[in-house]
């Protein structure tokens, strides 16, 4: 048996899905970017929260059909950016996330999307974005966001403004949702970006979207062979599964693999995908 840091699925909505399936397929920590927090079971992974989505009024994803009720802020003007920012801390939220989906409607204007911004490091939370339509991925870099919930997929970003979103910027994967399977033109232009990104030295975190269409629960293969598609060496994965989205997580568990590591990469996947989470306090090392 091989231990590891705690896995996390750095994108995931609780309550889309049945959470008590994660532990079991490796996943030990969850950011839940966007819905009204739950009661946290003792069968479920430790979870840090967005909360609300802040968007424009009537912007995504505000008139989606799956969106819960309550679980939007909208947020009209500057005078209401600090107010929104400050709702989320009140309600626990461990990172602010803003959506800016221009093909789902209208989105933040710059200097809200940008007090935004502000007001969440004044009270040193991170912004997470979800960045879709031509540029916005640059206006978020643009207005100090942290992290893209998502690998940009809706157009290919030129080497320049990648790189100078690999200095301070963390990406959340997510490739598989182009397609679940069967690669979608987003999924190559999302796989494109994470892999300029990552070798020009970006963070990425492993992250799924889990309850966004037919994702398995626990630790997702494709996601994995997409990540090494894309260049990620198998520690360069493992580093994207224990990474704490600059959180601070205080973890009660680990994740296991059985056996040893396998010396060959080829067998990199089998092993990791039979992963699960533990408690810390049960881990017992083989002899």
């Amino acid at each position: 048996m091989t231990t590891l840091p705690a896995f996390l699925d750095a994108h995931v909505h609780i309550g889309m899905i049945d959470p008590s399936t994660l532990l079991s397929g490796g996943i030990a920590r969850v950011l839940d970017l966007g819905g009204l927090p739950t009661e946290i079971a003792a069968d479920m992974p430790e979870t840090a929260y967005a909360n609300q989505f802040i968007t424009v009024p009537g912007g995504y994803p505000s008139r989606q059909s799956w969106v819960e009720p309550g679980s939007v802020c909208e947020v009209a003007t500057l005078a209401d950016a600090a107010a929104a920012v400050d709702r989320q801390a009140r309600a626990g939220a461990s990172v602010v996330k803003v959506a800016l989906n221009a093909h789902a409607g209208p989105v933040l204007a710059d200097d809200v999307l940008a007090a935004v911004a502000a007001r969440a490091h004044e009270g040193r939370m991170q912004v997470v974005a979800h960045p879709e339509g031509a540029g916005q991925a640059l206006r978020a870099f643009v207005a100090g966001v942290d992290m893209l919930a998502h690998a940009p997929f809706t157009e290919r970003l030129d080497d320049e403004l990648v790189e100078a979103m690999a200095a301070r910027m963390t990406w959340i994967s997510t490739l598989d949702i182009h397609g679940w399977g069967t690669p979608t033109d987003d999924f190559v232009r999302a796989s494109d970006n994470l892999a300029r990104f990552h070798a020009a030295g970006g963070r990425v975190l492993y992250g799924t979207d889990l309850g966004n269409g037919p994702l398995p629960a626990g630790l997702n293969r494709r996601e994995i062979e997409a990540l090494l598609a894309a260049g990620l060496s198998p520690d360069d994965v493992i580093e994207a599964l224990t990474g704490t989205a600059g959180l601070r997580w205080v973890s009660e568990r680990v994740t296991v693999v059985s056996g040893p590591r396998p010396t060959d990469p080829a067998g990199f996947v089998d092993w990791l995908c039979t992963a699960r989470a533990v408690a810390t306090i049960d881990v017992k090392e083989d002899a």
